[in-house]
């Protein structure tokens, strides 16, 4: 397509190449339809927030967090840059789907041909091992108008994006969950809770716990028998759907196994917390569509968010690290907190290249990043516990990411340069850890089995829920955690310091490390560490 001087290239648009294995199939039929969103700029930057101490090392208590009302009116999009988006879009002649100011979105709908001449692309067919996707390859234009407003878009290419980070573990035959710990070495959620030592009286009463699914989903009927095998309320769990995902179970061997897992991790943890399951399709639009969605849903208010999905930072675009990372900034003006599993494959995470890799969107300094270790326990105590690594594909993610600079609450610790060459200084993933390892890892009900499940998908939904607790607990929400982990709660005694093992390219240590961040929690300690 030729160059033209009134327009300009949409920054982080570039995709440099399709899936691995993947081959042009031929053009997308220029009358196929399909919804695209179009992210759009802050109306008020969110530095402007710094007195409010959200971003600090202050006691939740102590914190000024927005409601999403004002957050919207204050920090959303312009109407006027909507507006203006609107206005380009019917030129070319796509419908506007709606538009939120909140989400500082807006969604429309077209064909390939209008989205193709709108966006300055070519939009092919791609056939892959795993099925077919729509792709494109190269940049997108916007009018030169247009380019301090627009900062991505999203749906032209429905690529997959992420994975879920869960592994799973056949029991011994016979074997049934048990409401304690099993003797092959594995647990339920409660027996965690209590090695972890959570914070006894809570049931997360007043809470709503989302999750973010991108395939898979849930039977009643295995919720139901999975609480009342472990002697507990069944929760309350409600769908939302984005971007037309919706609940669809199919088999254990897919992706029920992850939305189950969160499910029973979530309601076991604090079962009277309302857990919300926010459905999308697996593409950079559906996820990003997702969690804006739960980030800024007046009906369901969460105050956490479990994110057990994701993928190497190399597979995501830039513009779509910078959107999820907005979006996850002002879910800490929200005080809402954002759990990242850290990935289930070492220190590569993954990548065929051979290079280390840390995972998005646990890479993000604004979420808590979730790594893996494996936990032995005799009776009630643990008696050890090191980083979590069977093999380069069952280990804990974790390392330096290639995208985000070093944030200023990690400036006090010793993030190791990246072990690619070059050795860059950038944010060092994860925070924290929690049992991870398939061989000790938690009991589950998925589509009629019952089986053993491990991977950070595990660790994301267990901090959510104790997440849940403290906030219960303290009456404000605890928000954006990060600032206190490397601040004032720094010799409280709220971890266990995980200094065994390694990831592949990065040894755990004394203190923060690369593999299990500060290490595992006291839930106790902690909760009197933030003021309750």
């Amino acid at each position: 397509m030729k160059k033209n001087p009134d327009r300009t290239i949409i920054q982080g648009s570039d995709r440099a190449t399709s899936l691995p294995g993947a081959r042009v199939a031929g053009a997308v039929p220029a009358d196929e339809r399909f919804e695209v969103t179009v992210r759009v700029r802050r109306r008020t930057h969110l530095e402007n927030l710094a007195a409010r101490g959200i971003y600090a090392d202050l006691a939740p208590a102590k914190r000024h967090y927005l409601t999403r009302e004002e957050y919207a009116a204050n920090y959303g999009a312009d109407p006027a840059d909507l507006a203006k988006v609107e206005a380009f879009a019917k030129a070319h002649g796509l419908v506007v789907v709606a538009s939120s100011p909140a989400r500082r979105s807006v969604f429309l709908s077209g064909t390939a041909a209008n989205f193709a001449q709108a966006f300055g692309t070519t939009i092919e067919q791609y056939e892959h091992a795993d099925g077919t996707y729509r792709g494109r390859i190269g940049t997108l234009t916007m009018p030169a108008e247009l380019a301090p407003i627009v900062e991505g878009v999203f749906g032209i290419d429905n690529r997959p994006v992420a994975q879920p980070h869960f592994q799973r573990r056949r029991p011994s035959p016979g074997t049934e969950i048990q409401p304690q710990a099993s003797p092959d070495g594995s647990f339920t959620p409660l027996d965690l809770a209590k090695l972890y030592d959570f914070p006894a009286g809570l049931d997360g009463s007043g809470q709503c716990v989302a999750i973010i699914e991108l395939r898979g989903g849930y039977r009643t009927a295995d919720i139901k028998a999975y609480f009342q095998k472990l002697g507990l309320a069944v929760p309350n769990v409600g769908v939302v759907r984005v971007d037309g995902g919706t609940n669809q179970p199919t088999t254990a061997e897919g992706a029920d196994s992850e939305v189950m897992l969160d499910i029973e991790v979530v309601g076991a943890i604090a079962p009277k917390a309302r857990i919300a399951v926010y459905f999308a399709p697996n593409t950079d639009k559906g996820f990003l569509d997702a969690v804006t969605m739960a980030i800024h849903d007046t009906t369901n208010k969460p105050s956490v968010i479990s994110i057990s999905w994701g993928g190497p930072e190399s597979d995501w675009t830039g513009q779509a690290m910078t959107s999820f990372d907005q979006s996850l900034q002002a879910a800490a003006a929200l005080g809402v907190t954002i759990c990242c599993a850290a990935g289930d494959k070492g220190s590569g995470d993954g990548a065929a290249d051979g290079k280390a890799h840390v995972d998005f969107p646990a890479s993000s300094p604004f979420t808590l990043g979730c790594g893996g270790t494996r936990l032995t326990a005799t009776g009630n105590s643990i008696s050890r516990e090191v980083v979590w690594n069977e093999s380069t594909t069952s280990a804990t993610g974790g390392g330096v990411s290639d995208f985000f600079p070093i944030p200023d609450y990690q400036r006090a610790v010793s993030v190791p340069p990246s072990a690619n060459p070059g050795g860059r200084k950038g944010r060092g993933v994860p925070d924290v850890a929690g049992d991870a390892d398939p061989a000790t890892g938690y009991q589950v009900r998925v589509d009629g089995q019952e089986f053993v499940v491990g991977g950070t998908s595990a660790v994301a939904p267990l901090w959510a829920g104790l997440i849940a607790l403290l906030t219960e607990k303290l009456g404000n929400p605890v928000g954006f955690l990060n600032p206190l982990l490397y601040g004032s709660v720094v010799g409280t005694g709220s971890f266990r310091d995980i200094t065994s093992g390694s990831n592949g390219a990065y040894p755990a240590g004394s203190g923060w490390d690369a593999c299990t961040g500060w290490g595992t929690p006291n839930g106790v300690k902690l909760l009197n560490a933030l003021g309750g």
